[in-house]
């Protein structure tokens, strides 16, 4: 991000994705900080206001930190929640019958190349930082309220990776409807273009082939289901009775999520 302080709200986001994914809320987080010395100390100031905001939202604490010089500004957070014993969210919980649900759109991993190499518009770009600045804690909480019992947060690995990595987990098959996923602004025109970042690339080759295919994908579609994201959304598997309340909670918190395809018997992944 070319703006320290959104650049401190996704990472923030981001780090707190993992507790939210397992169910859990944040309450204490810690900074920890690479920072060249040749920048000056209100860009460090506005990238840690980003981050301390998004932590205050969420109703947590900024508690410390630490912080070096490096060649390259990195910053991150050690975040620590609370769970309560036996609604914990799992990658091993899915169940076949279950309805699988993703709460963010796909492709900022697209987007962001494109942003570094002069390629994505304004609006593509805002969309993006807004998706990524947008917390996962009202996905986690419809969650619970739905009696889910499984989840992951959708990040390094793309949606293929992370999900393939639940239905492993829950030794289930996922089954995915491709005109059902969502994606952001100007992501498939990116991809057409092969505007990915390297780790894209890597994922599909590791990932790729433990995915079947019964409707055909370009290269550029089958890309954007391995396009790392940050800070993206939760993937859940929701139980049918659940469904309802899933959404009715979601609404409530002015949020939503995609109904991107359902879990059956088998294993591995399928795309329809």
């Amino acid at each position: 991000m070319d703006e320290p302080y959104d650049f401190g709200a996704i990472a923030a986001a981001n780090a707190m994705s993992d507790v939210w994914a397992m169910g859990g809320e944040p309450v204490l987080a810690l900074n920890l900080v690479a920072f060249p010395p040749q920048l000056s100390a209100a860009t460090l100031a506005e990238l840690l206001r980003g981050g301390a905001d998004v932590v205050r939202s969420a109703g947590a604490v900024i508690a410390g930190g630490h912080s070096i010089q490096d060649k390259e500004p990195k910053y991150g957070l050690c975040v620590v929640g609370f769970g309560e014993t036996g609604r914990l969210l799992t990658k091993g919980g899915a169940r076949p019958g279950d309805s699988l649900w993703l709460t963010k759109p796909l492709g900022t991993g697209t987007v962001t190349t494109a942003l570094k190499r002069g390629l994505a518009s304004e609006g593509e770009v805002a969309a993006a930082v807004a998706s990524m600045k947008t917390l996962n804690r009202a996905a986690a909480r419809a969650a619970r309220a739905a009696g889910a019992k499984a989840a992951t947060d959708v990040t390094g690995f793309g949606l293929l990776g992370h999900a393939l990595e639940m239905a492993e987990a829950s030794d289930v098959r996922f089954r995915f409807d491709w005109d059902a996923l969502p994606f952001l602004p100007g992501a498939a025109r990116l991809a057409a273009e092969m505007v990915f970042p390297g780790g894209a690339f890597g994922n599909l080759e590791h990932f790729g082939p433990d995915a079947t295919r019964s409707r055909p994908l370009t290269d550029a579609e089958a890309m954007l289901l391995a396009d790392p994201q940050t800070s993206g959304g939760l993937l859940v598997a929701v139980p049918e009775a659940g469904e309802g309340t899933f959404l009715s909670t979601l609404e409530r918190e002015g949020s939503r999520a995609w109904r991107i395809g359902d879990v059956g018997p088998g294993s591995g992944i399928e795309i329809r």
